[in-house]
């Protein structure tokens, strides 16, 4: 699907609230048909998940794959700790944002890669859930170094939420918005967000409660993002598995 989370946060309440969870997820991407900047864009993407509670707060990732017919194209991965030695909603985080592309060269079947420069975030997250775990939303205000930029010193604020509703829990609404500073030939801020809606087939009558499959979609919505000035939004289909 492209560059789809480069330099973004999915966040760890997106995952159910407050239970261990992992996902697996293949997206169908309909930027390549929508804008010419994004030609070449890959239409899939997979992306795994893991968000892990312990005594101490939480860990998430995810690792995001774009593919195109020559085969794996781009890799990106974000590793996020939420930690917490006290009572209360707000913990400190530590995050990690990285990754790598592939492009054609002029030579034919020669493809040349570039890595998306190390980004390492800190700051503090503030996180409310309501009690049966239906909703909730999460906001973090953090410092963001960005390795080998021109500016490296930036910021990022980024929010996210979930919300489970209709009979038996059977749609997902969650996502995540992202805003931060970091120079580039569009100017100095982005704004990047991905809400996503999901149907469980586990939550429908006469299915088994075993049977972890969902459908739904994501709308990439962006701001000066990647390779596009200005705003842009590009829908997806797809599938997930949860384990």
């Amino acid at each position: 699907m492209n560059f789809k989370k480069v330099l973004s946060v999915l966040a760890f309440t997106a995952l159910v609230g407050a239970v261990d969870a992992q996902n697996i997820q293949l997206h169908y991407d309909f930027g390549s048909s929508m804008y010419d900047e994004y030609v070449d864009r890959p239409v899939l993407t997979s992306t795994v998940e893991m968000f892990k509670l312990d005594k101490w707060g939480n860990t998430f990732f995810f690792i995001d794959m774009d593919y195109a017919s020559r085969g794996l194209v781009a890799g990106y991965w974000e590793i996020a700790r939420e930690l917490k030695f006290w009572e209360g909603a707000v913990s400190a985080h530590a995050e990690y944002n990285g990754g790598l592309t592939s492009f054609e060269l002029p030579a034919e079947n020669s493809y040349g890669a570039v890595s998306f420069n190390n980004a390492y975030l800190f700051g503090a997250t503030y996180t409310y859930n309501t009690a049966d775990f239906n909703a909730g939303y999460s906001l973090s205000a953090m410092y963001k170094y960005i390795q080998l930029s021109d500016e490296p010193h930036n910021f990022q604020l980024t929010g996210t939420w979930y919300v489970n509703f209709a009979k038996n829990n059977m749609f997902t609404f969650t996502g995540f918005a992202d805003f931060w500073r970091e120079k580039t030939g569009f100017g100095d801020y982005i704004f990047l967000s991905e809400p996503q809606i999901w149907l469980h087939f586990n939550k429908m009558r006469g299915v088994d409660e075993n049977f972890n499959l969902s459908i739904g979609s994501e709308v990439e919505l962006g701001n000066n993002f990647a390779s596009i000035e200005g705003f842009f939004a590009i829908p997806t289909v797809a599938i997930r598995w949860d384990f």
